[in-house]
């Protein structure tokens, strides 16, 4: 659990603080530019997150009026919160090598590195996860301001759909026990901590 609400915090500052450095200042105004997970928590996103092991956090307002280039910037918005999660597990990474090898399985140290080893792991999993182009994650918004403007309008048509493709994917393969998006992200995330941790 804490794990998840610091990567989902990390996530949402980030998407919050690229929005105000590029000239938008309404996730700041509504006090979503803070490391205070309960700004940034969803009642129900919490909820699932606590008895179904999966949810999400409040998304940041952003209004792309404010930018100098509003299709760039946009996408660097976007980007900032699955990046940031990346960069939290690579420094988690790097903190985790420096601690000691051989620890007893019992010990506070063992606990700690455990901890360590979950963080890298869930911010891996948020980065992987928010990049698929599914609405309403990240990764769809990325590639919808990428594609020529016609193509970007047939895609947005999708993203009333995008949650209950989310959600059905998910059940499917809770009920089934083979996931289409673990099996699409799982893969990238193990490489990646493998490299990060060694383990």
């Amino acid at each position: 659990l804490p794990g998840i609400l610091f990567g989902f915090t990390i996530h949402e500052f980030a998407h919050a603080f690229a929005a105000y450095w590029l000239g938008d200042d309404t996730a700041a105004r509504q006090g979503r530019l803070t490391l205070n997970p309960l700004a940034h928590l969803d009642p129900l996103g919490t909820l699932l997150m606590l008895v179904a092991g999966f949810g999400w956090a409040r998304p940041v307002p952003v209004d792309s009026r404010y930018f100098r280039h509003p299709r760039r910037d946009d996408i660097l918005v976007t980007a900032a919160g699955p990046v940031s999660n990346l960069v939290v597990a690579a420094l988690l990474g790097l903190a985790f090598r420096f601690l000691p090898g051989d620890v007893g399985s019992a010990s506070l140290m063992a606990t700690f590195k455990l901890l360590m080893v979950y963080a890298i792991q869930i911010n891996l999993v948020l980065f992987f996860f928010n990049l698929l182009p599914v609405f309403p994650l990240d990764g769809a918004r990325i590639v919808q301001r990428l594609l020529p403007l016609n193509e970007a309008y047939a895609f947005a048509r999708l993203e009333s759909a995008g949650p209950l493709i989310l959600m059905g994917l998910i059940a499917i393969g809770q009920v089934t026990h083979f996931s289409v998006i673990g099996l699409l992200i799982g893969t990238p995330v193990t490489f990646v901590r493998t490299v990060l941790t060694g383990l």
